[in-house]
């Protein structure tokens, strides 16, 4: 790596591209007529140095293999990320000035329609646990020697999920990762709470068992040597703590307040900063170095087909251990899936794979939030990542999924302990929102199976689909309904009592589903047959069916479900189906629950055997 033997010529030459890179960030921000030119000017200097000096990388092919990984989270200064790539020959520099445009893939932030792109940033506190994905894929997976580099604000630093990632870092010792923030001094509405204090920042980043650097950010040979020494630095990972400017090479903005999300006015102002930025750069400066990455490994992994579930008809598991047998099968025959955990592997039953495959499973501590970026992180390097927890502690991370669904991230997220069903630990525990929390996310499929077999099945489903998937898992022990020859496609459902003249169909998933059978055995006793659903997809919904037969038993339809009354199952079937007619009657927890066993707790809130045959009563008089 270039640092203190870098010629004249070639400091200029990089010198030269920061002056580019603020120019072109200046230009594409004022014809847009919004974004964030400032913050791209402060950073310009750090991005200069690393996509034309320090960086390995393909610049026609940004995800060739081994290549070191640039993560912008300060998603804002998108401008100066784009300018870095057309500088580096990607894209011709005339396609910049369609920034913020509806028909052009260079947004107002970074998403992934664009191939430099690994994760959607710009909702701040993301960019560093994406980072430790990527870096925990590099080392500890693939053992590949690619460096993976996080530029971040001084204001996102406040933000709880980089603490999470820092001391992620830490414990892994993630030596291949650099973090750089750009500490400019001001906000958005105010300066910052530490602005220039370099020592404090420096104190809290080593706290945390980071090498921390102060750098000046607009000193290049400065920067090229920290670069140098992160590089060299072995067992924790390193930050550069970089003193800058905002609005750098621009007097009438330079460190002034109120210019953040500011474009300079076309016309008088664009033109004099123009100006001013063209006559600092210098003559003699020769082309920038891009640094090309090693030669990547050839093999691409075997992937086998996964093995029967192991349970038969009569059998009794949880769900959750389902999942984990199943997890576990799927890491003898897929070297691609990794699992991810926040130190409640021993419910989840996560560590059934994490003590076979300790490469590939990667404790977090209750960190959810780094758990769910460290997740997109390893999907971006194309991995297959389970990141398990109790249902309801993903509302912590809700920002990171939105922004994976955003990302289009290839993530697999398994939520246990739903619903009233776990019984005595109280509401706190209860997951019951959070088919409705991942649901309203676009292109998301959610899944709710019922036994072990129809777990293990889906499982297999989920690792086999591109895309994100929710997987709701139960606490308590069920009977295998299904041999082990059953399939489960997404999108589908199973029919398991129908008869010619059922009055009435009953739709539920998960525990409802048992209780469902209860009520149907209670109901035919009386002379009342109805027909009862497994939907075990939410997302997609099996809307032929659910139309079928509603058609069949006049139009009534019955949802029961482990889940608060809005956004759950019930009201997925009323989506697919209320457009025809068709009356839905919704049996869900309307209340907030409280502790006491799963069977009384499924009774009292409304959505056991004797509520079900209680509501088929009164819906068909």
């Amino acid at each position: 790596m270039p640092g203190s033997t870098t010629s004249h010529e070639q400091l200029a030459a990089l010198r030269n591209a920061a002056t580019h890179l603020r120019i072109e960030s200046v230009r594409s921000t004022s014809v847009a007529g919004s974004g964030h030119p400032s913050s791209c000017c402060s950073a310009a200097d750090i991005v200069a140095a690393l996509f034309f000096s320090v960086m390995r990388y393909d610049p026609k092919n940004p995800k060739a293999p081994n290549s070191d990984r640039f993560v912008l989270s300060k998603g804002h200064a998108a401008p100066l990320l784009y300018a870095a790539w057309a500088e580096a020959g990607l894209f011709p520099k005339e396609d910049l000035l369609k920034l913020r445009t509806l028909h052009s893939d260079l947004e107002g932030h970074p998403t992934p329609r664009l191939p430099f792109v690994d994760m959607a940033t710009g909702s701040l506190g993301q960019g560093l646990p994406v980072g430790v994905g990527i870096a925990l894929s590099a080392k500890y997976v693939d053992k590949v020697d690619h460096r993976t580099y996080v530029l971040m604000g001084d204001g996102e630093s406040v933000e709880g999920s980089n603490w999470e990632a820092i001391e992620a870092a830490r414990q892994q010792k993630l030596d291949n990762l650099c973090a750089i923030v750009d500490i400019n001094r001001l906000g958005q509405s105010d300066p910052t709470m530490l602005q220039h204090d370099m020592e404090a920042y420096r104190a809290r980043w080593s706290a945390f068992g980071w090498h921390a650097l102060v750098v000046d950010g607009h000193d290049l040979p400065g920067l090229l040597s920290a670069f140098e020494e992160a590089a060299r630095t072995k067992h924790k990972p390193t930050v550069l703590l970089a003193r800058t400017l905002k609005g750098k090479g621009i007097s009438f903005i330079e460190d002034q307040p109120n210019w953040h999300g500011k474009p300079i006015p076309q016309g008088t102002e664009m033109q004099k900063a123009i100006e001013e930025l063209t006559h600092q750069l210098q003559p003699n400066g020769t082309a920038p170095v891009i640094r090309r990455p090693s030669a990547p490994q050839a093999d691409k992994p075997a992937i086998k087909p996964l093995p029967p579930p192991p349970y038969k008809v009569g059998d009794s598991v949880a769900t959750r251990e389902a999942f984990g047998v199943a997890l576990e099968a799927l890491g003898e025959v897929n070297p691609l899936v990794v699992a991810l955990d926040a130190d409640v592997k021993n419910s989840t039953y996560t560590e059934k794979f994490g003590k076979k495959f300790t490469n590939r499973f990667f404790e977090n501590f209750i960190a959810e939030q780094n758990m769910l970026g460290a997740a997109a992180g390893l999907a971006a390097c194309g991995k297959i990542p389970f990141a398990a927890t109790f249902a309801a502690f993903f509302t912590r991370a809700y920002d990171f999924i939105r922004m994976a669904a955003i990302s289009r991230a290839n993530i697999k997220l398994v939520g246990t302990h739903v619903g009233v069903s776990i019984g005595e630990d109280g509401p706190s525990q209860m997951g019951l929102e959070d088919i409705a929390m991942m649901a309203t996310q676009p292109d998301i499929t959610v899944l709710y199976p019922s036994d072990g077999t129809s777990t293990y099945r889906l499982v297999e489903a989920a690792a086999n689909h591109k895309g994100m998937v929710y997987l709701r898992a139960g606490r308590p022990k069920s009977p295998i309904l299904y041999g082990p020859e059953e399939q489960f496609p997404i999108g589908g459902s199973k029919v398991l009592r129908q008869s010619a003249n059922d009055a009435l169909t009953i739709v539920a998933a998960g525990v409802t589903l048992f209780e469902a059978l209860k009520a149907y055995d209670k109901l035919k006793a009386t002379g009342i047959v109805v027909r009862v659903i497994d939907l075990y997809s939410i997302v997609p919904i099996d809307r032929t069916t659910l139309l079928e037969s509603a058609s069949a038993t006049h139009g009534r339809l019955l949802t029961v479900e482990d889940h608060y009354a809005h956004g759950g199952l019930g009201d997925a079937v009323l989506d697919a189906v209320g457009s025809e007619g068709v009356r839905v009657h919704k049996l869900a927890v309307r209340t907030i629950p409280h502790s006491g066993k799963p069977d009384e707790l499924i009774d009292h809130y409304g959505i056991g055997a004797r509520s079900i045959v209680e509501a088929t009563q009164h819906i068909i008089k």
